[in-house]
């Protein structure tokens, strides 16, 4: 049995810590457990609908955790998978020839993804307006309630006795955990520190960087129309907007993009640009009470593909996610599992490993 320290208490994190709490003693370092990014994200389960040319390896790679995330799923207590799929729909005529040219993409590489016009979409989902011209129906993206995972994955830890130490980590080295009081001795640490990964070994210091994304959570109120079932990503003169379903009539908006650093404040211009699009597509949404307004910070790689594998002989990592590390939360523990015992890594995910970057390159 290893002594085994995980560092980072979100979802990769606290998903990685219950799979190897079958066979080995376990302890997540984190002095927020469940309130980074994971507590913030939309929580698409999406590879299709994010899809785009010169990024194979990254759709390849998020296919392949999608066709995990039902056994994951089931392995947990209500995480809150929603399976209606998702809908991609443009507003103007530049955003419809967007959509028509990912349409055509995706079945040039065998993925589903059937055209809708305006009128079949709204026949799908009433509740969407008639700025929507035009739609791709994705069924096979999926999309999960974040908070009720991150709860989820917190009973699982603890049903498989793994421990939480509220330490905010300085340094991780072979065999140790640095943080603000002394150390933590280990066999193995793995950083699963999300965009603050960066900060914790010189090999990640310039390949890993903060990803600022605001999001808003709503809730339709007494006699609005219901958000759609279906997770709808949208694209509005250009700009990319996400709407995700929640239960009881709760819906995520999403995202801004900024690249400003450890920026935590929601700025006035965020929430106007994200409630001004999102009422294109869903005109009822006039009517919503606005619950919260959130920022967190997506990890960012210099290729967008997450950074998973060994370090060293006693430090591996798991970060550099971006936008999609709830989806690739299976397919990272079945990799960091297969590292533990000694397996090699093999499949999609061999393309994420650290070796692909040269020393301090950027």
């Amino acid at each position: 049995m290893l002594r085994i320290a995980v560092v980072g208490g979100g979802v990769i994190g606290m998903s990685i810590a219950a799979k190897l709490a079958n066979e080995h003693r376990v302890t997540v370092l984190d002095p927020e457990p469940g309130c980074g990014s994971s507590h913030v994200a939309g929580g698409m389960l999406a590879p299709v609908t994010e899809a785009w040319p010169g990024e194979e390896e990254l759709l390849e790679l998020g296919t392949a955790s999608l066709a995990a995330w039902p056994e994951f799923a089931a392995g947990l207590t209500d995480p809150g998978l929603r399976t209606e799929g998702t809908l991609a729909v443009g507003v103007d005529s530049a955003d419809r020839g967007d959509l028509r040219r990912l349409g055509e993409y995706l079945v040039s590489l065998g993925r589903e993804a059937e055209e809708l016009s305006g009128r079949e979409v709204r026949r799908l989902e009433p509740s969407l307006g008639p700025a929507v011209r035009l739609g791709l129906s994705v069924p096979g993206d999926l999309a999960v309630d974040n908070r009720m995972l991150l709860r989820a994955l917190r009973r699982a830890c603890a049903e498989h006795e793994v421990e939480f130490a509220d330490h905010r980590v300085t340094e991780v080295v072979d065999g140790q955990v640095v943080h603000e009081t002394g150390t933590f001795d280990c066999d193995i640490a793995i950083i699963a520190a999300g965009a603050h990964s960066g900060a914790l070994h010189p090999r990640l210091a310039k390949l890993v960087r903060p990803v600022k994304g605001e999001i808003l959570r709503l809730r339709a109120r007494k006699g609005a129309v219901r958000p759609p079932l279906r997770t709808v990503r949208a694209q509005v003169e250009g700009r990319h907007s996400y709407l995700v379903p929640r239960d009881d009539g709760g819906l995520v908006v999403g995202a801004t993009q900024y690249e400003t650093g450890f920026d935590p404040e929601v700025t006035v211009g965020g929430v106007r640009d994200l409630l001004r699009d999102a009422e294109r597509v869903l005109p009822g949404l006039a009517e919503y009470a606005l619950l919260e307004t959130q920022a967190g910070f997506r990890p960012g790689s210099p290729d967008n593909l997450p950074i998973i594998g060994a370090l060293s002989p006693q430090v591996l990592v798991a970060t550099g996610h971006g936008r999609n590390g709830i989806l690739l939360a299976p397919i990272t523990v079945g990799g960091i599992a297969d590292l533990v015992a000694g397996r090699p890594v093999d499949g999609p995910l061999s393309a994420a490993g650290p070796s692909r970057f040269a020393e301090g390159e950027r």
